[in-house]
C-alpha cells in the first residue's frame, strides 16, 4: 500500500521500489504454502507487481527499457494496472517529446523535409516506433490480431501528423519555400500511409486465405468465401492506384520515386491476377462452369504476364514470384477441372432430361396429401416431422380459404336507396291529449 501511494504521488521512486520488492518477496514465500487456490492467487499478485517494479527501475534510471518494451508492459492485463497505464502513457509522451526535440528532418525516398512543428514530430516519432514492432525481427511471432491493432495505432499517429501539417499549410505565410516543404512533407506522410494500408490489407488477405478451405468448427468460426477475397483485392488495387498516382505527382521525381511507381505497377498486376482467380472460384462454387473456365484461363495469362515482367526487374521480389508461380499452376489445374466438369454435366444433361420427361404424369401426382393437425387431433403423430429432416409443418392452412357470407346483394341496396316511399303520417295513430297537456306541449 505504501508503494502504491508513492507511485500515485509520483515521488520517492527508490522507496516505492523497495516496497514493491518487499511485497513481491512476501507473495513469493506465501505462494509456497497452502492449497492450490492460494498459490495461484499469490502468483497473480506477483505478476501484477512486476510492471510496477520495472517502471520504478525505469524512472530511477537503472533499466534500459525501450519504448516498445514499455508498450508491451502497458498491454498487460490486471485489476490493479489502471494507474500504472496512466503513468506509463505520461512517461512515454514525455520520452517522445525529448526524442522529438532532436528530430529536425523527415527522410523519404531520397528527400529531406524539415519539421518545425513539435506536435508533428511527436506523431511521426510515435508511428515510427510502432512500425519497428511490425517490421522488426520479432514481427513473425506476433499474432495477426495484434498486428491489426498496431496498424490502427500507426494510422492514427500518421493522420494526426498529417492534420498538423495541413494546419501549418493554412497558417503559413506567403513564403513559397515553406509551402513547398510542407506540401512535400504532406505527400511523404500520405505515401507512407498508403504503403501501410496496402500492408494491412495484405495481412487481411492472408487471414482470409487461411480460413478459405477451413471447415466450420465447434467455435462457429466464420469461413471465408471467395467473394470476400475478391473484395479485398479490389481494395488493394484501389490502394495501389492511389499510391502510384501520389508518387507520380510532381515534376522533379527522384530515382527512388520512379522505382516505387514501378513496384506499384507490378503489385497491381499480381493483385489483378489474384482477384481474377478468386472470382473464378466464386463462379465455380455457383456451378457456372463456362464462366469459371474463362476466368481461370484469364487468371493464368495475367499471372504469366506478371511473372515475366517481375523476373525482368532488377530487384525481383522472390516471395511474389513464388506466389505467382503457385497461382499460375493452380489456375491451370482448376481450368482443366472446370473443363472436365462442364463436359460431364453436358453429357449427363440429355439423360437427366429424359428421366424428368418420363416421370411426367398427365393425371397429376399420386402423392397422398397428409392431413392437417387440426383434422387429426385424435391421433398422436408429429405435425412438424423429424428433427433432422426439413419438412414443412402441416398444422393449419394459412392464410385461410375464402368462405361465402350471407348478406343482401349490393345491387338491391343501391335500388332501395333511390326509391321514394309515400308518407304514412296520415295513417299513424295519434295520441289523445288532455286540456292541460295542450299548454305544456
Amino acid at each position: 500500500m505504501k508503494g502504491s501511494l508513492l507511485f500515485e504521488q509520483d515521488q520517492n521512486w527508490d522507496v516505492a521500489l523497495k516496497c514493491f520488492k518487499s511485497a513481491r518477496a512476501v507473495y513469493e514465500e506465501l505462494g509456497k504454502y497452502g492449497d492450490l487456490e492460494n498459490q495461484v492467487l499469490c502468483r497473480e499478485r506477483v505478476e501484477e507487481l512486476e510492471p510496477s517494479i520495472r517502471y520504478c527501475l525505469h524512472k530511477i534510471g537503472e533499466s534500459n527499457l525501450q519504448t516498445s518494451e514499455l508498450v508491451s508492459i502497458g498491454e498487460m492485463e490486471g485489476p490493479a494496472l489502471d494507474l500504472f497505464k496512466a503513468k506509463l502513457e505520461a512517461a512515454m509522451a514525455e520520452a517522445r517529446s525529448q526524442q522529438a526535440a532532436s528530430m529536425t528532418e523527415f527522410h523519404w525516398l531520397g528527400n529531406r523535409f524539415p519539421i518545425s512543428n513539435a506536435k508533428t514530430r511527436v506523431s511521426i516519432l510515435k508511428a515510427q516506433e510502432l512500425e519497428k514492432d511490425i517490421h522488426g525481427s520479432a514481427a513473425d511471432s506476433l499474432p495477426a490480431e495484434k498486428k491489426l491493432v498496431l496498424f490502427d495505432k500507426i494510422f492514427a499517429a500518421y493522420h494526426e501528423a498529417r492534420s498538423c501539417i495541413r494546419n501549418d499549410l493554412v497558417t503559413a505565410a506567403n513564403s513559397e519555400n515553406v509551402k513547398d516543404e510542407l506540401s512535400g512533407l504532406d505527400k511523404a506522410v500520405g505515401a507512407i500511409l498508403g504503403q501501410r494500408t496496402i500492408e494491412r490489407n495484405q495481412l487481411l488477405v492472408k487471414i482470409a486465405k487461411s480460413k478459405l478451405n477451413k471447415v466450420r468448427d465447434d467455435k462457429n468460426e466464420k469461413v471465408t468465401k471467395p467473394e470476400e477475397l475478391v473484395r479485398l483485392y479490389d481494395l488493394l488495387l484501389q490502394n495501389t492506384a492511389d499510391l502510384s498516382d501520389l508518387v507520380s505527382s510532381g515534376r522533379d521525381r527522384k530515382v527512388e520515386e520512379v522505382a516505387l511507381a514501378e513496384e506499384c505497377e507490378l503489385r497491381s498486376m499480381a493483385f489483378r491476377a489474384e482477384r481474377c482467380f478468386y472470382l473464378a472460384k466464386s463462379y465455380s462454387s455457383a456451378g457456372k462452369r463456362t464462366e469459371a473456365y474463362a476466368l481461370y484461363s484469364r487468371a493464368r495469362s495475367l499471372a504469366d504476364a506478371a511473372l515475366m515482367k517481375l523476373q525482368s526487374a532488377n530487384a525481383a521480389d522472390q516471395v511474389m514470384i513464388k506466389e505467382l508461380r503457385t497461382l499460375y499452376n493452380e489456375s491451370r489445374s482448376n481450368s482443366c477441372a472446370e473443363h472436365a466438369k462442364g463436359i460431364m454435366e453436358e453429357e449427363k444433361a440429355p439423360e437427366n432430361l429424359s428421366k424428368k420427361i418420363s416421370n411426367i404424369s398427365l393425371n397429376g401426382t399420386d402423392k397422398k396429401m397428409e392431413k392437417l393437425l387440426m383434422e387429426k387431433l385424435d391421433t398422436y403423430e408429429s405435425a412438424v416431422g423429424e428433427a433432422n429432416m426439413k419438412v414443412v409443418p402441416r398444422i393449419e392452412t394459412f392464410p385461410p380459404a375464402f368462405q361465402p357470407v350471407p348478406r343482401n346483394p349490393i345491387v338491391l341496396d343501391l335500388a332501395y336507396n333511390l326509391i321514394e316511399f309515400p308518407s304514412l303520417d296520415s295513417r299513424m295513430k295519434k295520441d289523445k291529449k288532455g286540456f292541460i297537456s295542450r299548454f305544456w306541449g
